[in-house]
């Protein structure tokens, strides 16, 4: 009788963390370090800004609650708006 190995259907999942008032940079480094790649970002003030230098920003919103697990390819909007705002 020979061993088969059964194929790992099951989808990777991920607990998202909690990063609503951390600098955009280190919200997006939380983030990837929980195993969740697939980020967006958005200018929360509705100016459509780009998030260039991610530093000067602070996170206001993310678009799945802290704590939910979720399959780690899970699309997450980051919105931020500048530090000085």
């Amino acid at each position: 009788m020979t061993a088969s190995l059964a194929p790992d259907d099951a989808a990777t999942t991920c607990t998202v963390p909690h990063v609503v008032g951390m600098v955009h940079q280190n919200a997006q480094d939380t983030m990837q370090a929980a195993g969740l790649y697939v980020l967006l970002e958005e200018d929360a003030t509705g100016q459509n800004r780009i998030l260039a230098m991610d530093r000067n920003w602070r996170t206001t919103a993310q678009s799945v609650a802290a704590g939910q697990v979720v399959d780690c390819t899970t699309t997450i909007t980051l919105s931020a708006k500048k530090l000085d705002e």
